[in-house]
């Protein structure tokens, strides 16, 4: 009978959906509570606690408060029935993660206001190459950086840009705005018919997918085209 009841604790036993990795895949991390997202990380419980349990357990020595979990220690984590330094080490661990994230999360990421934002974001990686390369900047809803990448790199006389890995990037980061930028070594500053045949094309999906082209910058040296200053876009 005890065998019975000591294998029911098991959350391997529990339906898929109450299971916390299980959860977190079907329902996304938002769907989980701090214990169950605790007990993913300690894994296993004990012979008489699932780690959900005992998860609750270590909790409750807060009063269910992360914050003064947070600032327990090594020793402190042990101190509950069930935490070895292994698990403690982990719990340890996650949370200086997250405090270190929030540290980050207050440096507020450059907002662009204007085509020279845009430039001065990208003069430093394109002013000087000998080749052709193409980068995008991608902004959130307050045109501020969100990311900044590569897409291609070519020869002297140009580099293709793949709208299908512009767009996947763009998806993948949330991204609200879109700034094209490239280089063209011989210093012209005048688009080429691929440069507004790319823009269009660029403009048009963006359309469909809600994101907005604001802007694409050829960089000449030390000066710059903008297709929105021109009324291009």
């Amino acid at each position: 009978m005890q065998e019975i009841q000591d294998k029911a604790l098991g959350i391997k036993n529990w339906a898929a959906e109450d299971r916390p990795r299980e959860k977190l895949l079907l329902k996304g991390k938002a769907s989980l509570t701090d214990a169950e997202l605790i007990a993913i990380l300690l894994g296993t419980g004990t012979a008489s606690l699932s780690a959900l349990d005992l998860a609750k357990k270590v909790l409750q020595t807060t009063g269910n408060n992360l914050d003064e979990l947070a600032r327990l220690n090594i020793t402190d984590l042990i101190k509950t029935k069930g935490i070895g330094e292994a698990k403690a080490i982990t719990i340890v661990a996650a949370l200086e993660l997250g405090r270190r994230r929030k540290e980050l999360s207050i440096i507020e990421k450059p907002r662009i206001t204007s085509s020279k934002d845009a430039f001065h974001q990208v003069s430093a990686d394109l002013m000087d190459l000998p080749h052709e390369e193409f980068w995008i900047i991608l902004t959130n809803r307050a045109n501020r950086i969100v990311k900044k990448q590569q897409i291609s790199s070519g020869g002297v006389a140009g580099t293709v840009a793949d709208p299908k890995m512009i767009f996947k990037l763009a998806v993948a980061e949330l991204a609200s705005g879109l700034i094209l930028a490239h280089n063209h070594p011989s210093g012209n500053l005048n688009a080429s018919q691929a440069d507004i045949a790319l823009t269009k094309k660029i403009k048009e999906a963006g359309v469909l997918l809600e994101i907005q082209l604001l802007d694409h910058i050829i960089v000449a040296g030390k000066r710059y085209f903008s297709f929105a200053d021109e009324g291009m876009l």
